[in-house]
């Protein structure tokens, strides 16, 4: 294993389009990271700065070589496999979210980073992002109790529709996206989930029988607060108010507003904030409001390759420092513990009620 100043032997598992910009990430900060291979399960075309990468034929190549990390952006139902693998093998893992497609084997794999003493990372890029980051100090202000409303839909078709349906087949929409947003929501409520409702619908003959490409949840928390959080995928998901980020409270609301035009298949959308407008509840003695609303600006925010950059730098800082990353896996586990049981409501018809430890 390498030490804590040379850079990180890496391992990239996974070229789609979060695998592609992660490994990017690691190319050029080449201080922090060295690329001794990179796999995936087909062929593809890479950019010039990956073209001096090792290709490799399998994960099990690639483990051989001993990396300090493997970087796991494959499809939901290997990432526990594949994390236990690497971490037993002496490595540290980033994987991409969600940490897998139940929470027994969630538990597994944080089971297993904790016995081996590896570092273990989950990709909700989301905390890495400054903009973020500002809307949820913000929203803290309004209340509590909070009223979170957010949503990501995405209109997909061809290429990116095929990539949808791949997904589908180990993971909802509510459940692959959802864990961001669920993340978000328990950061601003940090209050403890007790109840969460989901409703699904299939409205593609496209996709199997038992799958849904678009889904619904709600979360009923410890002291009052509520959250909604809706996802579809598919070549007939409206374009409208398809990414709504909105907190209200007593005090008054944060919300994120998107530039018009916005498209719901750039994945730049699905960081980026725009502006952000945060209005207050008290009024003056008229009984109009007090303060106008105060719009902050976001427009020198990363972008996506830049934001994975953040995320991998604090991957590298993390093993690096040897930080604690207890609380980091205890809220993969919550956020992934709220959708699952959101995507079992909406297959059970009924409310799911969350344990008391979670």
């Amino acid at each position: 294993m390498g030490t804590l100043t040379a850079p990180l032997r890496t391992l990239v598992v996974g070229l789609g389009q979060m695998g592609r910009s992660h490994a990017l990430a690691y190319a050029r900060d080449r201080e922090g990271f060295d690329i001794v291979g990179l796999v995936n399960r087909s062929a593809v075309d890479l950019p010039a700065e990956l073209a001096a990468a090792p290709r490799l034929a399998s994960f099990a190549e690639g483990l051989a070589l001993r990396p300090d990390l493997v970087s796991i952006n494959t499809y939901t139902d290997t990432h526990a496999d594949l994390a236990v693998a690497a971490m037993e093998a002496g490595a540290h893992v980033f994987v991409e979210k969600p940490l897998a497609a139940d929470i027994a084997d969630a538990r597994r794999v944080v089971d297993c980073a904790r016995a081996t003493g590896r570092k273990l990372v989950v990709g909700y890029i989301l905390r890495h992002h400054p903009s973020w980051r500002r809307f949820i100090a913000e929203a803290r202000r309004v209340g509590p109790p909070f009223v979170m409303r957010m949503n990501l839909n995405q209109q997909s078709a061809g290429a990116a529709w095929e990539i949808h349906r791949r997904l589908m087949a180990s993971t909802s929409p509510v459940v692959d996206c959802g864990v961001h947003y669920v993340d978000v929501m328990l950061q601003i409520a940090q209050a403890r989930p007790v109840q969460v409702r989901g409703m699904g619908v299939r409205l593609s003959d496209e996709i199997a029988e038992d799958q849904v490409n678009y889904g619904h949840l709600q979360v009923l928390f410890a002291d009052g607060s509520v959250g909604w959080y809706e996802a579809g995928w598919g070549p007939m998901i409206s374009r409208e108010a398809f990414f709504v980020k909105d907190v209200m409270g007593p005090r008054g609301s944060a919300s994120i507003v998107m530039e018009p035009g916005a498209d719901s298949a750039d994945v730049d959308t699905h960081t980026k904030t725009a502006r952000l407008r945060l209005h207050g509840a008290a009024r003056g003695p008229d009984g109009g409001f007090a303060e106008p609303d105060a719009w902050i600006s976001t427009a020198d925010e990363p972008g996506h390759d830049a934001l994975c950059a953040l995320e991998q730098r604090f991957v590298r800082d993390a093993i690096r420092e040897d930080r604690d990353l207890s609380r980091h896996m205890d809220d993969a586990l919550r956020s992934l513990a709220v959708v699952l049981a959101a995507d079992r409501s909406m297959r059970e018809n009924r409310a799911i009620d969350l344990p008391e430890d979670l």
